[in-house]
């Protein structure tokens, strides 16, 4: 059976399609909605059996939490015991937005929630949509990214339907999503605080005001409870092969480009991901070969606009891996305030394949 869909207006959504989504939560039913960073897939955070339906229809392992979202921080202590003074500063700063905060669970959050550990991740999303749904269910919703495990995270909701049209129950389309990337995770049961998933919050910005901050991305295992969501070594990873390769831009082109010609050679298809300008220098290299149908290539964005580049990531690879290629070569962004997240999402795409190409020696 195909899952029922509901175009509404970012702006403006209409009461009666929200009244819908948010009494579909209150039943222990799941509904995919809009947030300014990718599209979540909601369930009753409070209701371990509606909970149990995100991990059923997403096939997530029990040991990754979920993020818990919420109308304003009001709302906290339904979920919460205490928030540190660094954590109400960031909250004051950030909410509503990409800002996720862990903190300490109360016991009415089941346990499947946050991997059995005595933490919990909180949001307060920016989105009107996502708002107005928090606003009228009037419960806390779990709502991790609305696409299957360890696949890149829709940004549309045509996206979702690739995914698990059938597995829920509604999805609200309000179109593509701003930011593209998910929310910064920073975690306060931990002395000094750890920022444990760059997002749309830079790293920069938080230091900003938690200047004792610590980055600490860990690549957890299939096993143990993870820290944080957003934490396995292998996530938003294409069906396709994908290498990461980092290092300055002209060397990096250069190495593609040898690349290509070996893979090619080889018989592979291969797909290139990277931004604009890296496509264009490359374009002479690989016009041969894409004209026979060996080479792919699908633009993110542009170096000198990172923002479009997140919001287009997940959108792109998705599109090189509907080509059909078998590998994708990506190339970064840098490392630093939000090509942090870029760079982060791309490395755990990669699983481990990531090449270091050294620039010219002077």
């Amino acid at each position: 059976m195909k899952t029922r869909v509901i175009q509404v207006d970012r702006e403006k959504p209409d009461a009666a399609a929200i009244e819908e989504a948010a009494a579909a939560l209150r039943e222990g039913k799941l509904v995919v909605f809009p947030t300014e960073t990718v599209y979540g897939l909601g369930a009753h955070a409070l209701d371990p059996i509606a909970v149990q339906k995100i991990f059923d229809a997403k096939e997530r392992p029990a040991n990754d939490p979920l993020i818990v979202h919420i109308a304003h921080i009001g709302q906290v202590n339904q979920c919460a015991v205490g928030m540190p003074a660094g954590a109400r500063k960031l909250a004051l700063s950030f909410w509503a937005g990409p800002l996720t905060i862990v903190l300490q669970k109360k016991p009415e959050v089941p346990d499947l929630v946050t991997a059995g550990l005595p933490s919990v991740a909180l949001r307060v999303p920016s989105h009107r949509v996502a708002r107005a749904l928090m606003e009228m269910a009037g419960v806390p919703i779990a709502a991790p990214s609305a696409n299957r495990f360890s696949r890149p995270s829709p940004t549309t909701a045509a996206h979702v339907i690739d995914d698990l049209d059938g597995r829920v129950d509604l999805i609200l389309d309000a179109g593509p999503t701003d930011i593209g990337l998910e929310s910064t995770i920073v975690d306060f049961t931990q002395d000094p605080p750890l920022l444990r998933r760059p997002g749309g919050i830079t790293f920069e910005q938080v230091h900003s005001l938690v200047p004792e901050v610590v980055v600490q991305m860990e690549k957890g295992g299939a096993d143990e409870p993870q820290a944080a969501p957003g934490q396995m070594s292998r996530h938003y990873a294409p069906k396709a092969e994908l290498t990461l390769y980092e290092g300055p831009a002209e060397a990096v082109r250069r190495r593609i480009a040898a690349d290509v010609r070996t893979a090619t050679a080889a018989g592979d298809r291969v797909g290139i991901l990277a931004p604009e300008e890296d496509l264009s220098a490359l374009a002479p290299e690989l016009a041969a070969r894409a004209s026979s149908g060996r080479v792919e290539t699908v633009p993110y964005g542009s170096r000198s606009d990172l923002e479009r580049s997140a919001r287009e990531l997940y959108a792109s690879i998705r599109a090189l891996d509907a080509t059909g290629v078998a590998r994708i070569f990506a190339v970064g962004v840098g490392a630093e305030g939000l090509a942090r997240a870029i760079h982060d999402r791309l490395s755990r795409a990669a699983d481990g394949r990531i090449k270091a190409v050294a620039g010219e020696k002077p």
